[in-house]
């Protein structure tokens, strides 16, 4: 099936985002595979994910894939055995492509921990692209009067939020430290304030703490400095092993801290008792399972988070990542074509 080609960015060689990993190319328009729905992309936001892939910090799988796993667009063809969604359909595509279905993680419903699982932009071409290829069962309708500027942000930052705020076993009407203000921090943060909780936030930028205020935070500050008062929970979202244990030491008793993010820089070393004594938890969070998107992103429609995103042309893909990197994007970073 020749389906002709289109422009799309691949990772040429990873490296330091300055020495401008992204490459531009033509490629085919690829067919979609029995159970896949081709998908022409609207929107594609921009996650420190693909800067990781980009820059070599999480290994690639395959040669000069398309990065890109928070894409929104609309079927136009469908593979064999593909029937739930129709030509037209809207969909959003997220970070988990599949998952096996069968061994012991996915049959007690933890398929985000499935070994044979494979993600979309790492394991398959994403969507910095003017099409993708997903399977039909791991994407998800979307409504169709939202701007895709908007609902990008929702199937990685949101969804990998949602996740963390589950995995940091915040109480009700407890007291929340964010680490890091980004796109998922962003969307988190107004969730956990929606929820009635206590929101700190620490990160070392100025406009991020400016923008964690006005969505309803009660403290922000820079990212090393302690909070003004005990945290029942907390969730480090920026890739900095340094501040792990700023963040443990800055939990009350019994208090877990979740570590959302793929990818963290070296854990300097932990002392017991100020860190982890008094039933202190430390936790990583794992990519998402499909109830986790279909949960979060039910709520954002019942309650649609201000999204704060910067556009850029889907010719500036290059510019966008290294914007990511100098932390100069405020919220969410989006493609748009």
């Amino acid at each position: 099936m020749n389906l002709g080609e289109m422009d799309a960015w691949v990772v040429a060689r990873p490296g330091p985002v300055a020495s401008r990993p992204l490459e531009r190319v033509r490629l085919p328009v690829p067919a979609p595979g029995p159970g896949e729905v081709l998908i022409e992309v609207e929107a594609c936001a921009v996650c420190r994910t693909d800067l990781h892939l980009a820059e070599g910090d999480l290994p690639p799988r395959r040669p000069r894939t398309v990065p890109g796993h928070e894409a929104v667009g609309r079927v136009v063809a469908r593979g064999q055995d593909a029937v739930r969604l129709e030509p037209g359909a809207r969909v959003g595509v997220a970070w988990l492509r599949s998952t096996c279905g069968r061994c012991r993680h996915c049959l007690r419903g933890a398929e985000n921990l499935c070994p044979l699982s494979a993600y979309t932009g790492w394991d398959a071409d994403g969507g910095y692209a003017g099409y993708l290829t997903a399977r039909e069962e791991y994407v998800y309708p979307v409504p169709e009067e939202t701007p895709a500027e908007r609902l990008a942000p929702l199937l990685c930052a949101g969804i990998i939020g949602y996740r963390a705020l589950l995995r940091c076993d915040l109480p009700p009407g407890g007291r929340l430290g964010v680490y890091g203000f980004g796109a998922s921090a962003h969307l988190t943060a107004q969730l956990a304030v929606a929820q009635g909780a206590a929101v700190h936030v620490m990160t070392r930028s100025a406009r991020a703490r400016e923008l964690a205020m006005r969505l309803g935070a009660s403290s922000a500050q820079d990212a090393a400095d302690a909070p003004p008062e005990p945290l029942d929970a907390s969730i480090l979202f920026a890739p900095v092993g340094e501040l792990v244990p700023v963040a443990l030491e800055a939990l009350d008793r019994g208090g877990t801290l979740a570590v959302a993010g793929i990818h963290l820089s070296d854990i300097p070393v932990l002392n017991y008792r100020r860190h982890l004594f008094q039933e202190r938890t430390l936790r990583s969070v794992t990519a998402n399972t499909r109830a986790d998107g279909r949960a979060y992103l039910d709520q954002a429609s019942a309650h649609p988070p201000e999204v704060t995103t910067v556009a850029y042309p889907f010719d500036a893909a290059d510019q966008a990542l290294s914007d990511l990197a100098a932390d100069r994007v405020e919220g969410a970073a989006v493609l748009v074509r």
